[in-house]
């Protein structure tokens, strides 16, 4: 299918398809049921990722990175996605990922310095602390009770958080709180650099959780009392925490939308390819019309998902807003990778739960994903606002009769 990619972005997913069927799959079939994969491993990637070009393509040379436009490296992103290995060994996994864009959008030269050029090296890693407790900031951030007060020269953190992740393993945090109690949230909240080793940082226990294998994952419960830090490491704009994690969270979630196509693609190649092997009641599974149509339909929800996000990016790229077609494609990108993972695992039977297959492992890792970056619910709710606002037109209803 043709999108009418630059030419840089054909050549950027060219690389990385290779480097994922040469190197990265064939890496991840020696660990399936038995990862996750090690450190040693993953160094070997990256250094064949760097060596052939396609190694952190997002952020700029200067920092370490390839340098090349957002909407270029999508496409690449979808080819990363194909393994639960690909994104870490290329260097565009979740929440380093997102982490880096922000450091390198907000942060000040020493910030840059000190968090992100080792960041994007792989030497160090991170963890985006926003997520509290029941009574605290989830879906609806505005409930956020962690604060950050101004003494001298320092600011005092003081909270409670949990869903952090990598929180458990990270060597700092960007940790969101309330910098203006008075203000709305929107408009009273802050972001800062945290070293993980700063007294006061204690991470509580690490969140047991549904994921996959292959590669290592943890999220984790920390709470910050009395934690001082420099004020030098605010990020950002003072009180600006919401517009800076907006222009995080955009972009963060299309590549999440790519990488999870890409993973829905390999999902239905293997499907497709057991079908294609597997014989029942006379004849192969891939001759049977209703598992045809299944994967026809998917396979144009598929399309519907890629086409959606290139636009998003667009706008992106255009400096347009780009809320709406963002949360379009996030949901829909969200529940079209859970169908595709579920209807291939349902397409090779007792095989597609082994860990043999990567369906398994998919399985686990998909259906976060319809919660992380945003609630289903959430991007609805701004959809749905959207979609009502004007809505009220009598002449619509002219001809109705009224009792």
């Amino acid at each position: 299918m043709e999108y009418h990619d630059s030419e840089q972005a054909k050549e950027l997913a060219a690389e990385a398809r290779e480097f994922m069927d040469e190197r990265v799959i064939p890496t991840e079939r020696e660990y399936l049921g038995n990862g996750p994969v090690p450190e040693s491993v993953i160094e070997d990637l990256r250094d064949e990722a760097r060596e052939r070009g396609i190694y952190c393509p997002q952020i700029d040379e200067e920092h370490g990175g390839g340098g090349y436009d957002f909407d270029d490296v999508l496409p690449l992103f979808e080819e990363a996605g194909r393994s639960l290995l690909g994104a870490t060994a290329m260097r565009v996994d979740a929440p380093d990922e997102g982490n880096m864009h922000t450091i390198e959008l907000v942060g000040t030269d020493w910030q840059k310095e000190e968090y992100l050029e080792p960041l994007v090296a792989g030497d160090i890693s991170s963890g985006f602390s926003m997520t509290e407790p029941r009574a605290g900031a989830g879906s609806d951030p505005k409930m956020m009770k962690t604060r950050a007060e101004k003494d001298g020269d320092e600011w005092v953190i003081n909270g409670h958080k949990w869903w952090t992740t990598q929180g458990d393993e990270a060597d700092f945090l960007i940790v969101m709180a309330r910098t203006d109690t008075d203000a709305h949230p929107y408009n009273g909240t802050s972001l800062f650099l945290v070293d993980a080793d700063t007294p006061g940082v204690e991470v509580v226990e690490p969140t047991p959780h549904f994921g996959p294998s292959v590669v290592h994952s943890s999220h984790a419960e920390i709470q910050y009392n009395d934690v001082r830090i420099p004020e030098e490491n605010l990020l950002g704009e003072l009180n600006e925490g919401f517009t800076h994690a907006q222009e995080r969270l955009s972009p963060a979630r299309l590549t999440h939308c790519m990488r999870y196509t890409g993973m829905a693609t390999r999902a239905l190649n293997v499907a497709k390819a057991y079908m294609c092997d597997r014989e029942a009641f006379d004849s192969q599974l891939s001759e049977k019309q209703s598992q045809r149509f299944d994967i026809a339909e998917m396979e144009t929800k598929l399309h519907a998902v890629r086409t959606m996000v290139r636009h998003a990016a667009r706008e992106i790229a255009s400096d347009r807003e780009a809320r709406i077609p963002v949360s379009m494609s996030k949901v829909f990108a969200a529940n079209t990778t859970q169908e595709a993972v579920d209807l291939a695992v349902q397409c090779t039977g007792g095989s597609g739960i082994s860990k043999k297959l990567p369906l398994a492992d998919f399985m686990e890792s998909v259906r976060a994903f319809r919660i992380v970056d945003g609630a289903d619910e959430v991007h609805k709710r701004v959809i749905a606002r959207h979609a009502f606002e004007n809505a009220e037109n009598p002449d619509e209803l002219e001809n109705l009769p009224t009792f």
